[in-house]
């Protein structure tokens, strides 16, 4: 029997992220390039260097987040835009930005109403207004595209601008969570402000690159950019400072370098070296190194396990639950139970109590939603963390399975497919461990880290498939409504992010339904999202492995005022990628160091 602890401290992650060039220049410029005439010197010491894979081709030079495929907030352009609000999610609050305030006007949840705040501009000068906020979500209604088409066309009957600051949205049904979800940004959910003068006058706004010319209200300009490297110069006239937001940056440039297909060795070693402040979430043990070769960085939780923040993406094993026999519920009820959450705990998070049982984070709201008497009846009754090798034997045995020659689960002559779908770079360590604990169950389980993993659980191919839930961070009703009926594709059709396990029940649909015009903190919606997670877990819809951490180093060199468990700031989760890594980048303080 393979020794967990031994095999999980033998994975070396290595990730595929080209080596960039540290100079801006380059042989050939690109079209799509963004080359300054005269770049402007900045010392180090005022310079924030950060570690990030900067997409090449069609996405540099586009700065307009309504050109999709194209755009992404994750490679510094959530420098540039901001949201009505943020939510930090440390402190359970919002925080007022664009906005001063946005608030159901009633217990109907039917009519929002928001108060922009007077001293928003754009960087052009011109005034942020509700023609601003009009046209940003009355694009989201018209261009479908657009990343939250669905929900505003579904939703939202009116917008209204009644005045040049306040803005009233009238709903077709009660939204209680479109405020949160949809028009407040955290992690990698919400939407920012558009500019309407700008926009409006493109022949088509979802094709208008923006590059240097499209008007922001974030702190930063976008100054150069091609495959190598981002980089971006503080607007000292920020709104936000005269609007007391926010005190000015000391950070005068940020530049993203481009690591893409650099090893993560090689990163980290940047990171030691002082050439990167912070660069790509790392697992455990090349952060442990980290942390051991440079005693000026540090992680989440300092020095100390398990160094990362709870992130929105707890990780499950998925199957697809219309192909046999993943079908049989008692069948994917025997893999759980091949899973020993405690061991996990020991063997790679140092005794911290990351394996779960939720296909939620457990934030402030929904730990109190998973400690509610409620919810654990309904675990008392289906044991979901359970780890029993027997009654996993059990239950293959009455769904016609028996072991082999080999030890390994068998029927009609075919072993059971086990097969982990996973990605090498974030899941080097769980995955092989997982593989081993489902071999030691009779299961014929290996790991694909191949490059064909995500097509294959987007195809609904035979074996597990190791992925998250990006969906709750208040209530559970987002993370439960992953498997509502209506995103059930059939057989033969893909199946995007979050819709891997193809589950269709009644049952479960009525129950989300009956409580989706709810507001959370209803008793009846407490009492309903329960009786779903109870059933979530009688079907044993998807494996519910680890919470997800990013553990994320931050170099202490240059800069400090890094988030961390003693220093939660406004609360923002702690990835300078995330939507709220604006505030992240504006709280850094600088060290003194030359």
């Amino acid at each position: 029997m393979m020794n967990l602890k031994l095999a999980a401290a033998a994975i070396v992650a290595v990730v595929a992220f080209a080596a960039p060039t540290v100079g801006y220049a380059q042989d050939t410029v690109a079209a799509s390039d963004i080359v300054p005439a005269a770049l402007g010197e900045v010392p180090r010491n005022q310079t924030v260097q950060l570690g990030w894979g900067v997409s090449g081709g069609s996405s540099v030079g586009t700065t307009n987040p309504w050109v999709l495929p194209g755009y992404t907030h994750q490679e510094g352009n959530n420098l540039m835009w901001e949201p009505l609000m943020y939510f930090g999610i440390y402190k359970n609050e919002y925080i007022p930005w664009l906005a001063d305030s946005m608030e159901y006007t009633d217990d109907t949840f039917t009519t929002l109403e928001i108060k922009l705040n007077a001293g928003a501009k754009w960087s052009d000068g011109t005034a942020v207004t509700s023609a601003d906020v009009k046209y940003t979500f009355d694009g989201q209604i018209q261009y479908n595209t657009l990343p939250y088409h669905t929900q505003f066309s579904d939703l939202v009957e009116s917008v209204t601008a009644v005045d040049d600051l306040t803005v009233s949205v009238k709903f077709k049904a009660p939204s209680p969570r479109f405020k949160f979800e949809v028009l407040t940004q955290k992690f990698d959910t919400g939407i920012p402000i558009v500019p309407a003068a700008y926009l409006s006058a493109q022949t088509d706004p979802t094709k208008a690159p923006g590059r240097d010319e499209i008007p922001h209200s974030g702190p930063f300009d976008i100054v150069a950019w091609n495959t190598n490297q981002k980089i971006f110069d503080l607007r000292e006239d920020w709104w936000a400072v005269a609007a007391g937001r926010m005190a000015l940056p000391a950070v005068k440039r940020v530049v993203i370098v481009n690591i893409l297909n650099q090893p993560i060795d090689t990163v980290a070693q940047r990171i030691v070296n002082n050439d990167f402040d912070s660069a790509v979430d790392m697992r455990a043990q090349i952060i442990q190194n980290i942390l051991q070769q440079n005693p000026e960085i540090q992680s989440w939780t300092g020095s100390e396990s398990p160094y990362g923040y709870l992130d929105w993406w707890p990780n499950s094993l998925w199957m697809n639950t219309q192909l046999e026999p993943y079908s049989d519920p008692n069948v994917r009820k025997a893999v759980s139970l091949a899973i020993n959450r405690d061991l996990i705990n020991e063997v790679l998070y140092e005794g911290a109590a990351i394996a779960t049982i939720y296909p939620f984070p457990l934030y402030p709201n929904l730990q109190a939603f998973a400690d509610s008497p409620a919810v654990k009846a309904e675990e008392a009754k289906y044991e979901p963390g359970k780890f029993d090798p027997e009654e996993s034997a059990r239950l293959m045995q009455e769904a016609g399975f028996a072991l082999n020659g080999d030890g390994l689960w068998e029927k009609d002559g075919a072993t059971f497919d086990a097969t982990i779908q996973a990605f090498e770079s974030i899941h080097g360590d769980i995955a092989p461990v997982l593989a081993e604990m489902l071999r030691q169950a009779g299961f014929d389980s290996n790991v694909n880290f191949g490059t064909d993993a995500y097509q294959n659980m987007v195809d609904g191919k035979a074996g597990f498939y190791m992925f998250g839930h990006g969906a709750s961070l208040f209530d559970p009703f987002e993370a439960m409504n992953l498997f509502h009926g209506k995103y059930s594709q059939a057989i033969g059709s893909g199946a995007g992010n979050n819709r891997f396990s193809r589950y269709k029940n009644p049952e479960y649909d009525a129950i989300l339904d009956s409580i989706a015009s709810l507001s959370s903190d209803d008793p009846a919606f407490q009492e309903g999202a329960a009786k779903a997670l109870g059933i979530y877990w009688r079907d044993t819809i998807d494996v519910p492995v680890i919470q997800w951490l990013h553990r994320i180093a931050y170099n202490n060199h240059y800069w400090t005022n890094w988030p961390s468990s003693t220093n939660v700031g406004v609360g923002a989760n702690g990835a300078f990628w995330a939507h709220t890594g604006m505030l992240v980048v504006a709280g850094l303080q600088p060290s003194g160091a030359q």
